[in-house]
C-alpha cells in the first residue's frame, strides 16, 4: 500500500506510523504542508494519514494551505480510500464530515487514561486492549461525533477521542503514534504552550510526561 502523510509542522511527523508501515512493506511519502508543497493526484496513493499540529483548523488566514487540505481530505474520503487523522488530523476530518471543531475550555496535555465505549470494546481494532489504558494527549479543542460515525473511546475531559466513519475513516484525537523521539520533538516544539497551561487539571508537568513516556513507550 502507498501511504501519503500530511504533516503540518516539523515536530509532528508520522513517528510510529512510519515504523508500522515499513514493517508491513508499505511505502510512505510525506507532504510537508508548512513548506508549501503541492498535494498529489488521487492516483498517486492508496491511503492517507493526517498528522497533528498546534494550529486551529479555521486559521486559513494564517495557514492558507488549510483550505486546499480540507478539500483534499474530502476528496480522498469520497474516493473510498482509508484515511486516518491524528489530533489536528481528526479535527480536520470531523470538519469535512460536518462537525464543528470548538475549544474544550482547557488543555489536555500528557498521559491520561482512554476509556473504550461499548462499541469500542466490541470492535476488532481493540480486541486485545483493556477497557481503559493510558494514551498521550496534546490538544485544547474538540468536536461532536460526526454523523454516521461509531464512537469508540473517550476521556473524562474529551468525549470524542476515537471514532470510525464508514469502516475506513479513523479519527484519533489522542496520539497513539508516539515514540521516545517524537515525545521529545513535540515537547521542544510546543514547550511554551505547556508552560502557559501549567496548573490546569488535565495538564502534566514536563518531567512527568517524560517519565511516563519512558515507562509506556518502547
Amino acid at each position: 500500500m502507498r501511504l501519503y502523510v500530511l504533516q503540518h509542522v516539523p515536530f509532528e511527523g508520522p513517528a510510529y506510523v512510519a515504523t508500522w508501515a515499513q514493517s508491513r512493506g508499505h511505502t510512505l511519502s510525506t507532504a510537508h504542508l508548512y513548506n508549501g508543497v503541492s498535494l498529489p493526484s488521487p492516483g498517486a496513493f492508496d491511503g492517507l494519514v493526517v498528522m497533528g499540529g498546534p494550529m486551529n483548523i479555521y486559521e486559513e488566514d494564517r495557514y492558507p494551505w488549510l483550505a486546499n487540505e480540507k478539500a483534499f481530505i474530502r476528496g480522498t474520503i469520497d474516493d473510498g480510500k482509508p484515511v486516518v487523522g491524528v489530533c489536528l488530523g481528526a479535527q480536520l476530518i470531523a470538519d469535512v464530515l460536518g462537525s464543528r471543531v470548538v475549544p474544550v475550555g482547557q488543555k489536555e496535555i500528557g498521559w491520561f487514561p482512554l476509556s473504550l465505549t461499548p462499541e469500542g470494546r466490541a470492535h476488532p481494532m481493540f480486541a486485545q486492549a483493556p477497557a481503559s489504558f493510558p494514551v498521550f494527549h496534546w490538544h485544547g479543542e474538540t468536536f461532536a461525533l460526526p454523523a454516521g460515525a461509531v464512537h469508540l473511546a473517550r476521556t473524562p475531559l474529551c468525549e470524542t477521542q476515537v471514532y470510525l466513519w464508514g469502516d475506513r475513516v479513523l479519527g484519533l484525537q489522542c496520539h497513539f503514534e508516539m515514540t521516545p523521539e517524537s515525545i521529545g520533538t513535540i515537547m521542544a516544539g510546543c514547550g511554551d504552550e505547556l508552560a502557559k497551561a501549567q496548573g490546569q487539571r488535565w495538564v502534566q508537568r514536563a518531567e512527568t510526561i517524560h517519565a511516563l513516556g519512558a515507562e509506556l513507550v518502547t
